[in-house]
């Protein structure tokens, strides 16, 4: 009897320790969702809104789900503020875990990630906190960006947490680090990475993994690294913003985009007609080299997604214009630009493509195509206010979208 109560209680610590993590745009943070099952058209007003929810706060961050309770950040007064709603649309608890940023675009964009029954989230001003899925109780909080002495650029903090094994992962850039990692229970610090240099950018880490190799990938507002897991030492770094290559942005720019990898190539991208850049890692890796540049898919801060042989995304032409491209990831050869409304983001699942455009709210259901931007159906969100930039979350045969401080669900299964 003792031996099958050890047994059960080995099998429940590895679950608890292995269970999946729900995170933004998805199991692997490339923008695809695990799902099958969806429609392949929707009716002309769109697919049917089951569910809608106000008062969650203004936020540009995603909704993600687990467990059938979706979660969300928003910003009330000066508070970032984290809600856990049910199936039915009802509140079950709503708690602040920070300061919100207060200058130029205030709104939450930390996305939780949440394993097991814990919440991981970033404030706008740097905390760090795990919460309990049940009650919305903290569990602990880390002030990283005061602690780690964190260097600001314009719009505060942006990250979306990663864990890593027993690890959760921050990146405060500045001078005294560029990384660092806490047990994922107990808050403690468990390894700080030297400091390549740059400030605190908005794009949220990565893990890389390729034959033998499985780092890493983060970036300050003007490096990409590469770290091992298990102690933080920097595998390798590339220095991506160069001041020769764009005027007046001594600091470096906006990069929002998590880097996208397939084998050991890593694909770049940061808006504001900084050209993109294809890296490739050498056989030790221990170093990545050029392997083509490209100004024309330079993508503002909605992500991009690979699907078989070519990269999709809307480039920037101004903060409020863009087109949407198709470009080859093997040789960086584009194969079209074109219009339609405008820039936004876009995640993909079952085959297809889901866009959330900027400005007028537009949600389009794209196939995949080197030979057309290929639009099957679409419809505008009406409810909420502000920017149209939040990413959208599939769950459960679902789509889930906020705009501003409504969060609104779509039944999207055949």
């Amino acid at each position: 009897m003792k031996k099958i109560l050890l047994f059960s209680t080995v099998l429940l610590l590895t679950f608890s320790a292995f269970s999946q993590v729900v995170q933004w745009r998805g199991p692997k943070r490339d923008g695809y969702f695990n799902e099958s099952g969806l429609l392949k058209s929707w009716p002309a007003e769109g697919p049917q809104m089951i569910l809608k929810v106000e008062k969650i706060g203004k936020g540009y961050s995603s909704p993600v789900v687990a467990n059938q309770i979706i979660y969300v950040t928003g910003m009330m007064d000066t508070l970032d503020y984290l809600s856990a709603i049910d199936p039915a649309g009802k509140i079950k608890w709503q708690v602040s875990y920070g300061r919100s940023w207060s200058k130029s675009f205030p709104d939450t964009r930390s996305t939780p990630t949440i394993e097991g029954d814990r919440i991981y989230v970033v404030s706008g001003t740097g905390r760090l906190v795990c919460i309990d899925t049940s009650n919305g109780k903290e569990r602990w909080a880390v002030d990283v960006d005061k602690d780690f002495k964190a260097e600001w650029h314009n719009w505060g903090v942006s990250e979306s947490p990663l864990i890593v094994d027993d690890k959760v992962i921050c990146t405060p850039g500045g001078r005294e680090t560029s990384v660092v990692a806490f047990d994922k229970m107990t808050g403690k610090l468990a390894w700080k990475s030297e400091s390549i240099g740059g400030q605190r950018a908005y794009a949220s880490p990565t893990i890389y993994e390729y034959k033998k190799f499985r780092y890493i990938l983060a970036v300050t507002a003007t490096h990409l690294i590469a770290l091992h897991p298990e102690n933080g030492t920097t595998a390798w770094s590339y220095q991506y913003f160069k001041k020769e290559l764009v005027e007046d942005r001594d600091k470096g720019l906006i990069w929002t985009n998590t880097p996208i990898f397939k084998k050991d190539e890593i694909f770049l991208s940061m808006g504001y007609d900084y050209p993109a850049v294809m890296l490739k890692m050498d056989s030790t890796g221990t170093a990545v080299s050029e392997k083509w540049m490209d100004h024309t898919l330079d993508n503002h801060h909605h992500g991009v997604l690979v699907a078989g042989d070519f990269i999709y995304g809307s480039n920037w032409i101004g903060n409020g214009k863009g087109k949407w491209v198709c470009m080859n990831w093997e040789t960086g050869e584009i194969r079209y630009v074109t219009d339609w409304i405008n820039k936004g983001s876009l995640i993909g699942a079952d085959d297809l493509f889901y866009v959330y455009e900027e400005k007028t709210g537009t949600v389009g259901l794209i196939k995949p195509s080197p030979e057309k931007w290929d639009v099957i159906s679409s419809f505008k969100v009406s409810n909420g206010t502000g920017p149209h930039w939040a990413h959208l979350f599939i769950s459960d045969g679902k789509l889930y979208l906020r705009h501003g401080d409504v969060l609104m669900v779509y039944n999207i299964k055949a």
